[in-house]
C-alpha cells in the first residue's frame, strides 16, 4: 500500500475508534491542534486554488473531516462529564474568549454559533445547489460548443476529449458539493447539541458527584462547554469558509488576493470618491478627525499612484505595439502558416453570419456535423475538417465551397426566403423570384415566409436556407470524397480494422499491396459513388487477387464484383422492373481493340471519329431514359467497364456504368436501347 492511503486510513480509523474507546486528554489536545491546522490548510487551499477542479476531491474531504471532528467533540464531551478535565486546548479556549467573565464567553459563543449557521452554511448551501442545477443544465451548450469548435477545426480531437472530460468533471463535483454541504450543516447542529448536553449534563454531575454549590458547577462546566463548543466550532466554520470559498470561485487565471486586490483597486476615481468622503465625514462630524483624515489621505495618495501606473501601462503598450509593428515590416514575410491548405472550405458573405452563429439562432455548424456523420454512414469514409469563415469579398448572401482552397462550386440565397421546387406534377405557379437549386441546377423560386404554408399544400418541395447550403456541401463532398481521401485517412481505416482482422491485415499489408496502392482501389470506388464501408470483403478481395496483379484498375473491377448485392441494392430496387441501355458487343470490341498497355498501366488509342460517334449513340440512348425519369445506366461486359467508363466520364458526368458481374441474381432489367456505331 502506498504511504498516503495509509495515512487516510489511519486518520479515518482514528475517528472511528475514538467514538467508542475513551481518549486520555493528552491525545486529545493532540488530535484538536491537528483538527485546527488542517482545517486552515483546506481554507487556505481553496482560496487560492486557481479552479475548482484543483479541490475536485474536496466532497470527500467534507465528509471526513466531519467524521473526525465529531469523533473529537464526542471524546471531549465525555472527558468533561467524566473527570471535569477535558485537557488544556478546551480550557484556554474556554478562559481567553470569555475574558475571564462567564456571560461575555456565552454571548461571543452564541453569536459565532449564529454566523455559521445563519450566514456561510446557508449562503454556501443555497450557492451550492444553484452551481450544480446551472451546471448541469449547461452541459448541452458547451458540448455543442465544443463540437462546433472540434468542426471548424479550432481544436483537436485531443482537445475536444480533455474538454468534455473537464465538463463532466465539473457535472460531478458541483453535484457532489450540492449534497456535500449538508454534512457541514449537520455537523454544526451536532455541536450544537452536544453544548447543550454538556452545559446541562456537567452542572448536574457537578452538584452530584463533586458536591459543588450549583452556580460553582454552573460557572466551571460553563467554561468548558464554551472551550469545548469553540474549539470544534472554529474548524468547522472554517471548512464552512472554505466550501463557500470554493462554490463561488469564478476566476481561472489568478490567485485569490490578486483578483481582489486588482478588482477593488483598480479606478482611480472610486479611491478619489472613497477619500473625499472619509476628510468629510472627519471634519463634519464628532468623529475622530485624525484618523478620518489619515484614511482620506491614504485612499487619495492611492488612487493617485494608481492612476500613474495606468498611464506608464498605456504608454508602454503603445510602445511595444510600435515596435512589434516595427519588426513586423522589418522580418521577412514567414510563409509557412501561408502553406497549409484546408480540404473543405465554406465561405460566405456577412449576410449569411447569422445562419452560423449559434449565438442568433444559426444551426449551419450543428448541419455541418450532420453532414460528416451521413457521409460516413453512406459512403464508409470519414470527411476532414470543414472549414467555415466568413469573406468580406464575397456578395452579402453569396457562398462558395473549396477543395484543397480551390473553388469548386458558389451559391447564392436570400435570407429570410424559402426556395420553393417543382417536383414535376405540380400545375398551378406561385409567384416568386425565379432562381436555380445550386447543388442539381434545377430551377426553383424565391418565396417568402407567408407564401410558404401555401406553397406545400400545393405540392412545391420548400426548403430553408441551412437546408440549401447544407445540401449543396454534402453533394461537393460526395463528387469529390476520391480526392480527400488520403494515405493517412487509409491507414486510419486499416487500423480500425485490424484488431478483430489480424490475419487478413498481415496478409495484405504489405506483402501484397502498399498502402498508396490501397488508397487508388478506394478512390476508384469512391469515385463512382461505391460504398467503402465493407472494408473486410474489399481487403479479402484484395488479397485474393493481388497475387496475380497489381494493376489497380482490374484490382478495383474485382473488388466492384465482390461488392454486387450492395451495388445492385443501390442503383436496382429490389422487386422492381428497372430501364436499362446496353452496350453493343461491337462497340465493347473496338474499346478492347484500342487498348494499349504500358508498364504505368493501360490506356485507350480510339479513333476520335469513332469515339464521337459512341458518344452520340449514348446521348441518344440516355435521353430514352430521361423521358421515363429513369437513372442514366448503361451495362456492359465485365472487362469493357473500367474502359467505357473512363472514355465517358468527361462526357457523361452522372452516367452509371455496370458490368453483368456486379449485378445480382434476382434484379430484373429491362433494356431500351443499345450503344452503338
Amino acid at each position: 500500500m502506498k504511504k498516503n492511503d495509509i495515512a487516510v486510513g489511519l486518520y479515518l480509523l482514528v475517528a472511528i475508534v475514538f467514538l467508542i474507546v475513551p481518549m486520555n486528554k493528552t491525545i486529545l489536545d493532540v488530535l484538536l491542534a491537528f483538527n485546527i491546522a488542517l482545517s486552515l490548510v483546506i481554507l487556505l487551499n481553496a482560496m487560492f486554488t486557481k479552479e475548482v477542479l484543483g479541490m475536485s476531491a474536496f466532497p470527500t474531504l467534507l465528509l471526513l473531516t466531519t467524521v473526525f471532528r465529531i469523533s473529537l467533540n464526542v471524546s471531549s464531551t465525555k472527558l468533561i462529564l467524566t473527570t471535569g478535565d477535558p485537557g488544556n486546548i478546551v480550557k484556554v479556549f474556554g478562559d481567553v474568549v470569555g475574558g475571564g467573565d462567564l456571560v461575555i464567553g456565552i454571548i461571543v459563543f452564541i453569536v459565532l454559533i449564529l454566523v455559521q449557521f445563519l450566514v456561510i452554511n446557508k449562503g454556501s448551501e443555497r450557492v451550492s445547489e444553484v452551481t450544480a442545477r446551472f451546471t448541469l443544465d449547461a452541459m448541452p451548450g458547451k458540448q455543442m460548443a465544443i463540437d462546433a469548435d472540434l468542426n471548424t477545426g479550432a481544436i483537436t480531437d485531443a482537445e475536444a476529449k480533455a474538454r468534455r472530460e473537464k465538463i463532466q468533471d465539473e457535472a460531478t463535483f458541483f453535484g457532489s458539493m450540492d449534497g456535500a454541504t449538508k454534512y457541514v450543516k449537520g455537523d454544526a447542529t451536532a455541536g450544537l447539541i452536544m453544548t447543550i448536553i454538556n452545559l446541562a449534563g456537567g452542572t448536574v454531575l457537578g452538584m452530584m458527584n463533586l458536591g459543588l454549590p450549583a452556580m460553582e458547577a454552573f460557572q466551571k462546566y460553563a467554561i468548558l462547554t464554551i472551550g469545548n463548543g469553540l474549539v470544534n466550532q472554529v474548524p468547522s466554520l472554517m471548512i464552512s469558509l472554505a466550501t463557500g470559498l470554493l462554490v463561488t470561485k469564478v476566476s481561472k487565471e489568478a490567485d485569490f488576493g490578486d483578483i481582489l486586490v486588482r478588482q477593488l483597486f483598480s479606478i482611480p476615481k472610486v479611491l478619489y470618491m472613497v477619500g473625499a468622503a472619509m476628510v468629510l465625514m472627519g471634519v463634519t462630524m464628532p468623529l475622530n478627525t485624525f484618523m478620518f483624515m489619515s484614511y482620506g489621505l491614504i485612499f487619495v495618495l492611492a488612487g493617485r499612484r494608481i492612476s500613474e501606473r495606468i498611464e506608464i501601462a498605456e504608454i508602454e503598450h503603445e510602445v511595444s505595439a510600435e515596435e512589434a509593428s516595427a519588426d513586423e515590416i522589418r522580418r521577412p514575410e514567414n510563409v509557412s502558416s501561408l502553406l497549409q491548405v484546408d480540404p473543405i472550405e465554406l465561405e460566405f458573405g456577412y449576410g449569411i453570419i447569422p445562419l452560423a452563429d449559434a449565438n442568433q439562432g444559426g444551426d449551419l455548424l450543428d448541419r455541418v456535423v450532420l453532414i460528416r456523420r451521413q457521409v460516413a454512414l453512406e459512403l464508409g469514409c470519414v470527411v476532414p475538417m470543414i472549414r467555415l469563415r466568413d469573406n468580406i469579398q464575397l456578395n452579402p448572401n453569396q457562398y462558395i465551397i473549396k477543395i484543397k482552397g480551390i473553388q469548386v462550386s458558389e451559391g447564392e440565397i436570400l435570407f429570410d426566403h424559402y426556395m420553393a421546387m417543382n417536383p414535376g406534377y405540380v400545375e398551378e405557379e406561385i409567384s416568386g423570384i425565379p432562381t436555380y437549386e445550386p447543388s442539381f441546377n434545377l430551377p426553383a423560386i424565391w418565396i417568402t415566409e407567408s407564401q410558404r404554408e401555401r406553397a406545400e399544400s400545393l405540392g412545391y418541395t420548400v426548403v430553408d436556407p441551412p437546408s440549401i447550403i447544407a445540401t449543396h456541401l454534402t453533394e461537393v463532398i460526395r463528387s469529390h470524397i476520391h480526392e480527400l481521401l488520403s494515405r493517412q485517412d487509409v491507414q486510419n481505416l486499416v487500423s480500425n480494422i485490424q484488431e478483430a482482422n489480424e490475419a487478413l491485415i498481415t496478409e495484405l499489408v504489405p506483402k501484397l499491396l502498399n498502402i498508396g496502392e490501397i488508397q487508388k482501389v478506394l478512390q476508384n470506388l469512391l469515385r463512382e459513388g461505391i460504398s467503402i464501408r465493407d472494408l473486410v470483403t474489399i481487403f479479402e478481395t484484395l488479397a485474393d487477387y493481388a497475387p496475380t496483379t497489381r494493376d489497380t484498375d482490374v484490382l478495383t473491377e474485382y473488388v466492384r464484383q465482390s461488392l454486387k448485392r450492395a451495388i445492385s441494392s443501390k442503383y436496382f430496387p429490389a422487386g422492381e422492373m428497372t430501364n436499362v441501355v446496353t452496350l453493343d458487343p461491337k462497340v465493347e470490341q473496338e474499346i478492347m481493340g484500342s487498348v494499349k498497355q504500358t508498364e504505368q498501366g493501360a490506356y485507350l488509342t480510339l479513333d476520335p471519329e469513332v469515339t464521337g460517334k459512341i458518344m452520340e449513340s449514348v446521348q441518344v440512348e440516355l435521353n430514352k431514359l430521361e423521358e421515363l425519369g429513369k437513372n442514366p445506366i448503361i451495362i456492359t461486359s465485365p472487362i469493357v467497364r473500367m474502359y467505357f467508363k473512363r472514355l465517358t466520364q468527361d462526357y457523361f458526368k452522372d452516367l452509371i456504368i455496370v458490368s453483368y458481374n456486379e449485378i445480382d441474381s434476382n434484379v430484373e432489367l429491362q433494356s431500351i436501347g443499345m450503344v452503338t456505331v
